[in-house]
């Protein structure tokens, strides 16, 4: 990474002393081609992709690229697509490799999973130890509320080379056909290059069966799988991608499905991990109270906003519940061990911490101009929004 860096860092101050000297700025993908692999690719397969990309009716250089992956089916499917209004077609079909671990979503550093879910290139890597590589937006906002809060682990790539420990590999000459593509799209002004990572192939029988036996006994496991599943479907029938976003509790969103693909089935909630540290020294009196990033009044927002995202989960007959919490503000301001002092069931109470543990880190209490460990106690109000 430290090599990339500086590699890139030089390709900055080479294109800044052009721009003022007068001469005019190198484009992303005349950048590439001043680069040895990618340039040394360019020369050799760039003619071949644009003879085949005519051939299935796209303009060249491509505009517009939708890459989605499937991890037990051990495909990659680069799909493109001339303008916005239209459709995207598959332009090819690549043979992803290996998979490490196993089939469900990243949610931890060391775990070798690929993820699962809806991310985007946020990088090219013109000299990667895997000869080229793309990098993933890893984690997503979904993975930061989900995930290990500390470690969720990163540095997700496509690349070459044919080997991984959670990444998706293919063979270098196919990683260079994906990163021309890519890197045309980019250059014609596509910013975020989706990349999509399913489970499975949802078409594919064979499939389904091994995803509903490894599901049969993990409830949340199947949700998820079954959430995605909708994408692929929408995607099947319209060729279009979904608007996805990500509500407060981690959950994938869509907003414009089309109607014929039924919603994921609700099931019961799976309680996530707890953030609990052993903190062996609370301050009773401090000099300076724990502060939240902003103010007092900030805080009070936030409640209110974390209300407002767990007010659809009351149960039926609720519709309002004063609560009371208690966490602890550590010396490097991480609030952690939340406990429901008044809440409203186990459930609730247990899904009303997962979502308050996504608070930001605050300035910690001080004594004597030292930061300590400080216990905090707060009531908020979660209801119902009334029609």
């Amino acid at each position: 990474m430290k090599n990339l860096v500086s590699f890139l860092t030089a390709v900055f101050i080479t294109l800044t002393v052009f721009a003022q000297s007068g001469v005019s700025t190198l484009s992303f993908i005349e950048v590439q081609r001043t680069l040895p692999r990618p340039g040394d690719a360019l020369k050799r397969k760039e003619d071949t992709l644009q003879r085949q990309a005519k051939a299935k009716g796209f303009d060249w250089p491509v505009k517009s690229v939708y890459i989605r992956s499937f991890k037990y089916d051990g495909q990659l499917e680069v799909w493109i697509k001339n303008n916005t209004k239209e459709p995207y077609k598959l332009f090819k079909t690549y043979k992803v490799c290996a998979l490490a671990g196993s089939l469900g979503p990243k949610r931890m550093e060391g775990d070798y999973q690929v993820p699962e879910g809806f991310y985007y290139i946020n990088e090219f890597n013109p000299r990667s130890m895997y000869h080229l590589s793309l990098g993933l937006n890893y984690p997503n906002a979904s993975d930061r509320l989900l995930s290990d809060q500390y470690k969720p682990g990163g540095d997700i790539y496509i690349h070459g080379s044919c080997v991984t420990v959670g990444c998706i590999p293919v063979r270098d000459d196919q990683i260079e056909d994906i990163y021309i593509l890519a890197a045309h799209a980019k250059n014609a002004g596509q910013d975020f290059i989706p990349v999509h990572i399913f489970p499975i192939r949802y078409s594919n029988k064979k499939s389904v069966e091994y995803l509903n036996q490894l599901t049969k006994n993990d409830a949340y496991l199947k949700y998820f799988a079954e959430t995605l599943e909708s994408a692929y479907d929408h995607f099947e029938l319209t060729h279009q991608i979904p608007i996805i976003s990500t509500d407060a509790r981690g959950n994938y969103v869509y907003h414009n499905l089309s109607k014929k693909v039924p919603p994921p089935p609700l099931i019961k909630r799976v309680p996530l991990p707890k953030r609990q540290r052993n903190v062996t020294e609370l301050a009773e009196v401090v000099h300076v109270w724990p502060q939240f990033p902003g103010s007092g009044e900030t805080f009070l927002k936030y409640l209110a906003q974390m209300g407002s995202a767990l007010s659809s989960s009351l149960p039926a007959g609720v519709k309002k519940a004063n609560v009371q919490i208690e966490f602890i503000v550590d010396v490097d301001g991480v609030p952690t061990n939340f406990k429901v002092l008044k809440g409203v069931n186990e459930d609730f109470d247990d899904e009303m911490i997962d979502v308050l543990e996504q608070m930001p880190t605050w300035k910690p209490a001080l004594l004597h101009d030292k930061p300590v460990a400080k216990k905090i106690r707060q009531n908020f109000v979660i209801e119902k929004a009334t029609n």
